[in-house]
């Protein structure tokens, strides 16, 4: 290398310069590569220092991600694992990415003891377009289905499954403004639905069950968009599962469906295979091409969850960031809460000001967050998802 400098110099001899022409065509040839580079502003010629203010996410979704998860993702950007290629470049039908799909599967199986007898599906989407699909797979238009309404979610997916199947709603908290969750023995259920539905944590509203229903031989759907993977879970009292990624898994585009083979049997064979769920489950969720970087993030995050000490370990640091809000509310003097204490999230929560409190008292937050939502219908929502770390919720509390 240091002939072809001194050839670029004019230093080097004819004979010699002869001998090294290999080396001085190759030497070329990356110079105009690096030239390409340089005009089309892939490449600057002066090094760039890379500024990094990221604040606390609170948003609805899509959420936090975890920052050792996001610098990996950074890293392998450009080449993962060897592939000489991003990830979202690889053919998803190729033994490196099903070996990554397959390993995603098994450490999600882990994470939440999903029984044999269950598929896992990763689709593309998000978790509103099931609010339809669900009647579609597992239910027969002339059949009903039992519905739970607790809040604005629930609401939708009661609206999206209405064309489809004989929607029966079974138990309600809109006359309250859906501020608790109705006594389990004033529900109106059909030992002959063909399910039941129900959204066990409401984002907007803040309402969240904290016991599995009990629902007899029916079998029980949830939508756990946003609270999956938040705690230990019984799977087995389950006949379907499905959770958008954006708040708890990953990133947004993905949805994770859990679902019984009983329930597989059920799917129509008229119905087109793109909305199949067993077809779906028979292909691998590959019946066309996935979202196959959505799906390379969520299989981080497991990684992430499963060194963090798994579902029990984010059962804890979730329930102490939902006491120290809810201790800091409650105690204030200036804020309310308005749910039930029964029903409250610990992944979202709601805040009014106390009607008692002058609008006169000032407020000043410790620290400002990158994200927090507010909802039309809400004065003010924030949100801790699994991933939000404890230090963030002890951002969110004012100082009076």
């Amino acid at each position: 290398m240091d002939y072809v400098y001194a050839a670029f110099r004019g230093e080097a001899s004819p004979g010699r310069r002869s001998a090294r022409m290999p080396e001085l065509r190759a030497f070329a040839a990356a110079t105009k590569r690096i030239a390409r580079l340089l005009h089309c502003g892939i490449m600057t010629a002066e090094p760039q220092e890379m500024r990094v203010s990221r604040g606390y996410n609170f948003s609805a979704g899509p959420a936090a991600l975890p920052d050792e998860v996001l610098r990996q993702a950074q890293a392998e950007l450009l080449e993962w694992d060897g592939a000489r290629a991003s990830v979202m470049e690889i053919s998803h039908r190729g033994k490196d990415f099903i070996a990554l799909a397959e390993e995603s599967e098994r450490d999600l199986r882990d994470l939440l003891a999903i029984p044999a007898n269950y598929k896992v599906l990763f689709l593309q989407g998000g978790a509103t377009q099931h609010f339809a699909q669900i009647p579609m797979n597992i239910a027969r238009r002339d059949q009903s289905a039992d519905y739970v309404r607790t809040g604005d979610w629930s609401e939708k997916a009661v609206k999206e499954a209405q064309p489809l199947v004989n929607v029966r709603i079974v138990a309600d908290s809109s006359a309250t403004n859906y501020d608790r969750i109705p006594p389990r023995d004033s529900w109106d259920l059909d030992p002959n639905a063909a399910y039941l539905h129900y959204t066990p944590n409401e984002t907007i509203r803040g309402v969240e069950f904290h016991e599995i229903p009990d629902t007899g031989n029916v079998p029980l759907v949830a939508d756990m968009s946003s609270t999956i993977l938040s705690r230990p879970l019984d799977v087995s009292r389950f006949g379907l599962i499905y959770a958008g990624a954006q708040k708890n898994i990953g990133a947004s585009g993905l949805v994770v469906l859990i679902v019984r083979d009983d329930l597989l049997a059920r799917c129509p064979k008229d119905l087109p295979k793109i909305f199949n769920y067993a077809e779906q489950a028979a292909q691998g969720s590959m019946l066309n091409t996935p979202n196959t970087y959505g799906w390379y993030l969520s299989a981080l995050v497991f990684k992430w969850l499963k060194k963090q000490g798994g579902l029990a370990a984010m059962a804890e640091r979730n329930r102490a960031k939902a006491e120290l809000l809810y201790g800091y509310i409650d105690a204030s003097g200036y804020y309310k809460n308005p749910v039930e204490k029964s029903a409250r999230s610990w992944m979202n929560w709601t805040t009014r000001r106390a009607s008692s409190v002058s609008s006169g008292v000032s407020t000043k937050r410790r620290a400002a967050p990158a994200s927090r939502s507010h909802h039309r219908r809400l004065p003010l929502r924030s949100r801790l998802f699994s991933i939000t770390a404890l230090a963030a919720a002890r951002m969110l509390p004012v100082e009076r």
